[in-house]
């Protein structure tokens, strides 16, 4: 037999899926519940708790809980790498056309919100392992903020990490008001002579750190998925170390591969 906050908390669910509450719209107090549904305020607060932890309701400060717009959701698949690199030598109207977040999302380009901020670092001992290279070696630390421009929420939170030395030939690369970069890293890595031979990614699912599930607005419980990207050159260096942070609420990660015929 269901709990008694369960059966208040299936009517509610019930009347946002069937689009009697709508993304927006704010739910009775906690009072008005108890009534409708004759039942104790603290029961109503149980069900309310267990609709926030699905993501399906949020507190709203001087609205009380308002039914959750759905965020953009992503596809992320293992295509966008050859897809970028299939476009570097494509005229410059193209690549400034669209990018990668465009297609996984379905959104334009005048949908977007981008931020990116550059700074100087040294390799720690991890980044010094995955470069390969001493500790204490200069670094360009990179860290992308892209989001729907209907939404305050970026799709993931991305650091990228680039030996200085390797990209200094462009001073462009150095500066972070070049910025998006019309074609994304592939094309900036071309104007210093670097061609990627291969892209690893490996995935982690963990909980969020209370500054990640704050800055992605992540419902209570939600996970996210960690992606650490490494792209190789075809001579086999290691030219780019970046790490993405992706909300487990709306994103899907696809890998396709093809298999030879026999």
């Amino acid at each position: 037999m269901a709990v008694a906050y369960e059966w208040i908390a299936d009517r509610l669910r019930q009347a946002i899926r069937e689009g009697r509450l709508r993304p927006g719209d704010r739910l009775p107090s906690e009072a008005e519940l108890a009534e409708e549904f004759r039942r104790s305020v603290p029961l109503v607060r149980d069900a309310l708790r267990a609709l926030r932890d699905e993501g399906l309701i949020e507190k709203q400060h001087g609205r009380g809980h308002v039914v959750r717009r759905p965020r953009t959701a992503a596809v992320r698949t293992n295509f966008r790498h050859q897809w970028e690199k299939g476009r570097v030598h494509a005229p410059l109207e193209e690549r400034a056309r669209n990018g990668a977040t465009e297609q996984e999302t379905g959104l334009r380009n005048g949908d977007l919100v981008f931020h990116a901020s550059y700074r100087e670092i040294e390799a720690d001992e991890d980044l010094a392992r995955a470069f390969a290279l001493p500790e204490g070696t200069p670094l360009l630390e990179r860290s992308y903020r892209t989001r729907s421009a209907a939404e305050g929420t970026p799709f993931s939170l991305v650091t990228s990490y680039l030996v200085r030395e390797v990209i200094a030939g462009n001073p462009e690369l150095l500066d972070e008001t070049e910025e998006p970069w019309p074609g994304g890293s592939q094309a900036q890595f071309y104007t210093v002579g670097i061609e990627l031979g291969r892209v690893e990614e490996r995935v982690t699912a963990r909980p969020p750190t209370p500054e990640e599930a704050q800055e992605l607005d992540l419902p209570p419980g939600a996970s996210v998925l960690v992606l650490r990207k490494t792209s190789v050159d075809i001579d086999e260096r290691v030219v780019d170390v970046s790490d993405v942070v992706l909300p487990g609420d709306r994103t899907e990660i696809l890998f396709t591969t093809y298999l030879e015929r026999w």
